[in-house]
């Protein structure tokens, strides 16, 4: 019994490790992540893609509603999965960091500088008593002197660059494919059909333009900007990826109502 009681002072102090030194309150904050649906970047040759899964509760909700892609620069973009609240902190958090660079320095903010920015302020949130680490990983990917670059955040507040990833649910899976499909001599395009491809590869039934989220940075403009319904369903159909509209209907009725994204 005492030794449950110590279980339970560890689980619940943020501030506290365990013998074998661990935070559990930051283990437990990936295991929101991985709740979330996925969310998916590629580094390409001459850009980065940004992906995610929008499935939505209910077929009553307004699917513009669901974000899980973000600007946070014009050159800068994010994609997250986890808690939905805990994400738009760190996002308008991030952009407030973007505008800071701009008014003191007079020019755009680096992605990897906007990354460790980010990170060190999560990492506050895994040692200050009183508050919990954020449930949510990010994915930030941009241009760098005119190198596409790509990101992720960690719940306990460590940043890692990739040239592919996966958050989210079926994590493993996704990167399996990702690890037997990415070329990093590929096109933008290249990238986005990869990205599609790698969501289908978990998802029953095909996908939907309007149940996935595409953005785009390329090299040449470092402008983020996101594909249309129209763009994403010519990309479905030229992959033969595209589902079927009565499957679409049945997967809404089915999806998880929980507060993830």
């Amino acid at each position: 019994m005492q030794g449950q009681n110590q279980q339970q002072a560890y689980d619940r102090g943020i501030t506290i490790f365990s013998p074998d030194g661990r935070l559990y309150q930051v283990e437990y904050a990936r295991e929101a992540v991985k709740r979330g649906t996925a969310s998916i970047g590629i580094r390409t040759s001459d850009g980065v893609v940004l992906a995610v899964d929008k499935r939505i509760r209910s077929p009553l909700m307004e699917r513009s509603s669901v974000e899980k892609i973000h600007k946070a620069d014009d050159h800068i973009g994010i994609a997250s999965a986890g808690h939905v609240a805990d994400a738009r902190q760190l996002i308008d958090f991030a952009r407030r960091q973007a505008q800071v660079n701009h008014l003191r320095y007079g020019e755009p903010v680096g992605v990897e500088t906007l990354t460790k920015e980010i990170t060190d302020y999560i990492q506050q949130y895994t040692q200050v008593g009183g508050a919990r680490p954020f449930g949510v990983a990010l994915i930030i990917a941009g241009i760098a002197n005119g190198e596409p670059r790509l990101y992720e955040t960690d719940p306990s507040g460590t940043p890692y660059e990739w040239k592919a990833l996966a958050v989210g649910a079926d994590r493993s899976d996704i990167r399996d494919y990702l690890e037997a499909n990415y070329d990093e001599s590929m096109a933008l395009d290249e990238g986005v059909d990869l990205a599609l491809e790698a969501l289908a590869s978990v998802t029953e039934g095909g996908l939907s333009p309007e149940g996935i989220g595409i953005a785009t940075i390329d090299v040449e403009t470092e402008t983020f900007g996101e594909l249309s319904d129209d763009e994403k369903r010519e990309h479905l159909v030229a992959a033969d990826l595209l589902a079927d509209p009565d499957a679409e209907e049945s997967d809404d009725e089915d999806a998880a109502d929980d507060d993830e994204e």
